[in-house]
């Protein structure tokens, strides 16, 4: 793409979430098919987008810090003639970009991505500034099997549905996305063989939850059927679900997993609390009863089951009571991966409106005695894994370190621990990312795993 006698170079930072990256992969592939050439040299790029995140306040604040650093780029002092904000933030809050930063020339929402070349060409042909686009009309979800990745070659993240209709009473995501648009199956099949062809070994699926897809497509277990017709497919090795809704997740689900060979044994499943009041306020559609009977469907149908989860602490109304009730309840379970964050009042919802706020000083102590607590939990079943064979994926490493990271199934990209391989104990022609290699755990340190190759036999 051409305006001047030069081509017009594009930098894009993905901030949020990994339906965020998806997009920003997608928008990427569209806009070098548009002749745009990309570049990760901010300073040399012509145009500046930032994909943001707006689900909370401290995302907000990520995507401003960034927008802080980039004006310094603008010219005449810089060389970037456009700056784009778009993606979540931009979806709720444009005038308020606009307004604070006099150096960003357009905010594009989330509904309106398709339109972000022409917003390009406006910005730098006509000199045009302060355009903003934030349309709430819900679009269909999008074909997504044309991205430009930027995952290692050997893993992507497949988005199967956007938006969400469970309106939890903290979330801004109905909201920003709209109502639950699960993704034709065909859709998600041709989009899985395109990533498989493009050396693809491990599918994550993900959306804003998992566990509801097909049901506005009147399928029912249609997350049971997805998995089914991913197995499948040739080539494919690894077939991860993130993002489950506990309130959602049926039988016919539990036994996908626990049946089909290239299913990963491993759920994400975000419980948020286990106090039946606090659960009631935050619109669960769960209690702890139900949640507890479907944790232990989980291990007993699959007994080698990764379970991580996420919490919320502070949450209005929690008393000592209910946090030592969640306390007691993460130390009896033992997650074998737990987040968590304090809560925080998103205006716009239920729960920021709700009265006997919790102080920012319980909040954070509260938020590091469950973290010190699930700390000594994990370190413990790291040890645990000594003396287990592991068939593991490597990771992009840096030549500088001594141990080449990588992940077994249990373990997923991003967000959890590591397994650690000595570099000296690997051949060279065996230290590529996206290699598969048999191991043995000989240690932990700390969250990771060490471990070594099995000897060939």
């Amino acid at each position: 793409m051409t305006i001047t006698d030069q081509p017009i170079t594009i930098a894009m930072i993905s901030l949020g979430c990994p339906k965020n990256l998806v997009e920003s992969e997608t928008l990427l592939a569209q806009l070098t098919q548009a002749g745009f050439v990309l570049t990760g040299e901010i300073s040399w790029a012509d145009v500046v987008i930032v994909n943001t995140c707006g689900f909370l306040q401290s995302a907000q604040k990520e995507a401003a810090d960034v927008i802080d650093q980039l004006v310094r780029f603008k010219y005449p002092k810089g060389n970037c003639r456009a700056l784009i904000i778009i993606g979540c933030w931009s979806q709720i809050d444009a005038a308020k970009i606009l307004k604070r930063w006099r150096q960003v020339d357009a905010t594009v929402g989330v509904n309106d991505r398709n339109k972000i070349i022409d917003v390009i060409i406006k910005v730098l042909a006509t000199n045009k500034r302060k355009i903003a686009l934030a349309s709430k009309s819900i679009k269909p979800i999008a074909d997504e099997h044309e991205r430009f990745r930027l995952t290692p070659r050997h893993w992507c993240y497949l988005r199967i549905s956007e938006g969400c209709s469970q309106r939890c009473s903290f979330c801004t995501i109905p909201k920003i996305r709209g109502k639950y648009r699960s993704k034709p199956m065909s859709q998600i099949v041709k989009e899985a063989r395109t990533m498989i062809a493009d050396g693809v070994k491990e599918i994550i699926l993900i959306g804003q939850e998992t566990t509801n897809y097909g049901n506005d497509l009147d399928i029912k277990n249609g997350l049971a059927k997805l998995l089914k017709k991913l197995n499948k497919l040739d080539g494919i090795d690894w077939i991860r679900v993130m993002y489950t809704y506990p309130a959602n997740f049926s039988d016919a689900t539990i036994d996908a997993i626990a049946q089909l060979e290239h299913v990963v044994k491993y759920v994400d499943i975000p419980l948020q609390h286990i106090s039946d009041k606090i659960l009631k306020l935050m619109a669960r559609r769960i209690d702890r009863k139900s949640t507890e009977l479907l944790l232990e469907k989980l291990r007993k149908k699959i007994p080698d089951i990764t379970i991580r989860t996420t919490m919320i602490v502070g949450f209005p109304s929690e008393t000592d009571k209910e946090f030592n009730e969640l306390m007691d309840f993460v130390r009896d379970f033992e997650f074998d991966a737990l987040g968590a964050f304090a809560f925080s009042p998103e205006p716009g919802t239920k729960a920021a409106k709700l009265p006997e706020r919790v102080s920012n000083r319980a909040k954070r102590h509260r938020l590091d005695e469950l973290m010190k607590l699930q700390k000594k939990i994990a370190f413990a079943k790291a040890k645990q894994y000594r003396g287990k064979e592991l068939d593991v994926y490597l990771e992009p490493t840096s030549p500088k370190r001594k141990y080449i990271e990588a992940r077994h199934c249990g373990q997923a990209p991003e967000i959890d621990s590591v397994t650690l391989i000595p570099k000296n104990s690997l051949p060279q022609n065996h230290t590529a990312a996206g290699t598969k290699l048999s191991v043995k755990c000989i240690s932990s340190r700390g969250y990771d795993l060490i471990a070594k190759p099995k000897p060939c036999e």
